[in-house]
């Protein structure tokens, strides 16, 4: 196990543990003695007590000199002791200068011949240098020789191997792996489970004789004891791997090809999963967005608060899976993309139609449209608000002065003044003046209803054609009753040479009631007017008007009184004389109309107080909701802000390992899902202050719509950003990068992203190059180059390098990475050096599913020396690394 520093840990718990059980220590003193001999014995020399004859540090060292192939400081000759501990250390200076780190272990103790020291600074020797190298499938060490072990006794009965103790206690282990690499050595058909004594010696005679492999250990020791030493059955059969290392060349051949294919079927999957996901996608948004861009509506109010209820259902129930959707397509894509390039595969290209660009620019489009949608919405309910507050007020106009023209025509078409006397025609002179004063009066009323019908007609009003038809009538009579005013006023003026006396206290009367009962007409009108408001400040507004209103009511008593003396008056007169009274010739007023009309207007006021008192209540309340929405909206708009920040930060501090990268958006992520609470909230608040009809908020700079383009982009950027640290963990373990090189990139990289886009253009590209040692020539050939590295890094020439391409490009060309060459290589090896191969051989050598899928991809060789069944491996090979169906 390595650390972080690159040093191979050493086995702490061997001293706690291992080392204190008896049976355990004597089976690693013969174990170790004879490993060591094993080597030692190459230079013509042997220990006999492992734990005396390494206190000097000559043979000690001389031992390591043997295993390494090296040659270490010349040793100390003298017989002190400070000359045995310079000796010792000088060996475990050369271990630790091999990648590991000795923990307890020092000179004094070896020197000293403690046993548990010694033993444990050999199982390091041993697990360096004998263990440490074996590879199987990209497993090492203890877990590679595990895995090898459990791959060659695969096929044996009554063998399964799963540790270094009791799986190989009855010996049919140790006899499978001689047999699989050595069949004539042990005829294994004949041992049994039920024999452990004669299948252990039966191994360690014929490895000692035909292997070169000393017996290291005693087959009484495994029978009797309850767990064999672990560490003692590691080093054993490390020695069968590197004894049998020269039959791993068609292994190892054999698994890089399972390597590579299983790569490509994955990439396979990858590929299939995106189409499928793009398309639905793209479907889903194709459905939707005409949906989102139909402007259509039934003109009323309940029908657009509907379609808004269904809107909101949209973003709250069908668009967020979508979203996750989308997600989840860019990360298979990028993880596809990068798979692709660690592979050295070309880069994927999509079906027309369904490259990422082509999905984001379908989203942006169906955002756009979404939030056109709900814009139009809340513009087309206020609109209807209007209408409806038009419609009502257009209506009330209407029957105030069609109640008033009632019969004006007759009146005023009549011809009873040729019959009357003079004082009668004075009198319908004076009336007819009045008449033409009150008409006068009533001009902006029906420019009123005029404008009216014109704005509603201008707001596409659903009932327009009965308000123009309407409104048409009564400018119509209005032109009549112009018309007949004059005629009339024609024939008056026609009479009057003969017509002289007029009735003085009925025309005052006429003159002064009038226009108060004009006055009481307006202000009945406005009394009973209908208001929209949208602030306390409007309410207030209205509430202060009311108020200068209510101020002037003691100048109309005044003159209401007035007018009632002067019919007082004429009552006087009339009984004083005797006279009959006579109705008031100059106008159809009569005192009882203005009296009632007087006591209405005095009964509206305190109605009107109270009307604007429940509207300040509602405006209260309004004011509560915006309030509400404000203080939520300012505590998650900042903490969406920071966390943007936050998850942007991840990946600037060079420090950082990817790991620990990764911890800090997983914890993003995490805390992302527990606010998500909050903007249910907010949105439940929005929607109070929606059905409330409030359209602004003074309290707040952010607006429900900003606050869920943070969210979702937070969400977005969130996933996107583990990803690219999941890619270059990858990509870092697929090259073998250490955390110091991982940190120089980073730190090159970020130095030269001067403006934080995560990305380099190709002149910053370039100069981060020659800031890490790249040559770059300033003339023609070192331009090609360069634009050469900018194909690379940058297929899709979009004139901007990822770190992920970056990372990728500067570790490419120093790791192992595998080839069309060497797959056809390695299918060369298990062919026998044959220019084909036959399915038989692959069926042998590798997994079936994936020997079958070379034998359905394969071509028929088609050489002169073609056997029966022959398959075209190289041809195969070059496709897997170029342009193919495969």
């Amino acid at each position: 196990m390595m650390n972080e520093d690159g040093y191979m840990e050493q086995e702490e718990e061997y001293n706690r543990e291992a080392i204190l059980d008896p049976a355990w220590e004597k089976q690693q003193r013969k174990t170790f003695t004879a490993w060591c001999n094993s080597h030692l014995r190459k230079a013509g020399t042997q220990i006999e007590s492992i734990e005396e004859d390494f206190r000097n540090g000559l043979k000690l060292m001389l031992l390591l000199e043997v295993i390494s192939g090296e040659t270490l400081p010349k040793p100390d000759r003298g017989k002190m002791r400070f000359h045995k501990i310079a000796n010792v250390n000088k060996a475990l200076e050369f271990i630790e200068r091999k990648g590991v780190r000795l923990v307890s272990i020092g000179a004094e103790e070896i020197v000293d011949g403690n046993v548990k020291m010694t033993l444990g600074m050999i199982w390091t020797i041993i697990l360096r240098f004998a263990i440490q190298d074996i590879s199987v499938e990209e497993l090492t060490a203890k877990e590679g020789l595990l895995l090898w072990c459990q791959r060659k006794t695969a096929p044996y009965k009554n063998v399964n191997v799963q540790n270094f103790h009791l799986s190989f206690k009855d010996g049919l282990a140790f006899c499978a792996l001689i047999h699989r690499h050595r069949p004539e050595l042990i005829d294994y058909s004949k041992l049994s489970k039920e024999n452990p004594m004669e299948n252990l010696n039966t191994a360690f005679d014929v490895a000692e004789k035909h292997l070169d492999i000393p017996r290291m250990l005693d087959p009484e020791d495994m029978v009797n004891s309850a767990k064999p030493d672990e560490r003692s059955v590691m080093a054993y059969v490390s020695s069968y791997y590197h004894a049998f290392s020269g039959a791993q060349q068609a292994e190892t051949a054999a698994n890089r090809i399972c390597k590579v294919l299983k790569v490509n079927q994955e990439n396979e999957r990858l590929m299939e999963e995106y189409e499928r996901m793009a398309s639905d996608l793209l479907e889903w948004i194709r459905r939707t967005t005409p949906w989102l861009e139909n402007r259509s509506t039934d003109n009323t109010l309940p029908g657009t608060q509907q379609k808004l209820e269904e809107f909101r259902d949209y973003r709250r129930k069908h668009k967020p899976p979508k979203l996750e959707e989308k997600a989840r397509l860019e990360t298979t894509f990028n993880t596809l993309q990068t798979r692709l390039r660690l592979s050295n595969r070309p880069a994927y290209l999509p079906t027309e139609g369904k490259m990422v660009s082509d999905i984001a620019n379908a989203w942006k489009g169906l955002e756009s449209a979404e939030k056109g949608f709900e814009e139009w919405l809340l513009s087309e309910m206020q609109r209807l608000e209007r209408l409806d507050h038009l419609a009502q007020k257009f209506k009330h106009k209407c029957a105030i002065h069609e109640e008033w023209s009632h019969g004006k025509e007759d009146l005023l078409a009549s011809a009873e003044f040729k019959q009357c006397k003079l004082n009668e025609l004075k009198a319908l002179k004076k009336k007819h003046e009045a008449f033409e004063s009150d008409l006068a009066a009533h001009q902006d009323r029906v420019e009123q209803i005029a404008a009216i019908a014109q704005e509603l007609n201008l707001l596409e009003y659903h009932d327009s054609p009965s308000v123009n038809a309407r409104c048409q009538r009564i400018c119509d009579q209005w032109d009549v009753l112009g018309t007949l005013t004059q005629k009339r006023r024609a024939a008056l003026d026609e009479a009057e040479r003969i017509l002289e006396r007029v009735d003085m206290l009925h025309l005052e009367f006429a003159k002064r009631a009038a226009p108060f009962n004009n006055w009481m007409d307006g202000a009945k009108e406005d009394l009973v007017d209908m208001f929209i408001v949208h602030t306390t400040e409007e309410i207030q507004g209205l509430i202060d008007a009311h108020e200068q209103f209510k101020q002037t009511l003691g100048e109309a008593d005044k003159e209401f009184q007035s007018i009632m003396m002067l019919v007082q008056e004429v009552h006087s007169l009339c009984r004083q004389h005797s006279l009959k009274i006579a109705e008031n010739p100059y106008t159809t007023l009569a005192a009882a109309d203005i009296e009632s009309k007087w006591t209405e207007v005095k009964q509206l006021v305190p109605q009107r107080d109270s009307t604007l008192q429940q509207e300040v209540l509602r405006q209260q309340n309004n004011e509560r909701l915006r309030v509400q929405f404000a203080r939520k909206a300012e505590v998650i708009g900042p903490w969406i802000e920071n966390r943007l920040d936050a998850v942007a930060s991840v990946g600037m501090k060079t420090k950082e390992s990817l790991e620990q990268q990764m911890a800090r958006l997983k914890g993003f992520e995490r805390d992302v899902v527990q606010y998500r609470p909050n903007m249910d909230d907010l949105e439940r608040f929005n929607q109070e202050v929606q059905e409330a009809m409030i359209f602004d908020n003074r309290h707040t700079r952010y607006t429900m719509e900003t606050l869920r383009v943070g969210w979702e982009q937070l969400v977005t950027s969130t996933a996107r950003s583990i990803n690219e640290v999941e890619n270059q963990i990858l990509t870092r373990d697929s090259k073998g990068i250490t955390q110091d090189q991982m940190e120089e990139f980073r730190k090159s990289f970020n130095h030269f992203d001067r403006d934080r886009t995560g990305n380099l253009d190709p002149k910053e590209f370039r100069a981060s190059l020659v800031s890490l040692g790249y040559n770059i020539r300033d003339d023609k050939q070192g331009e090609a180059d360069f634009q050469r590295i900018m194909s690379i890094v940058d297929p899709n020439r979009t004139g901007r390098v990822s770190f992920d391409c970056f990372l990728d490009f500067m570790t490419r060309e120093a790791t192992d990475t595998d080839t069309a060459e060497q797959v056809m290589q390695s299918f060369k090896i298990l062919a026998g050096d044959k220019p084909f191969i036959t399915a038989e051989i692959l069926r042998r050598e590798l997994p079936p599913d994936q020997a079958e899928y070379c034998i359905q991809r394969m071509a028929p060789y088609t050489g002169r020396d073609a056997a029966p069944g022959s398959l075209d491996y190289s041809s195969f090979s070059t496709a897997l690394y170029g342009e193919s169906d495969l």
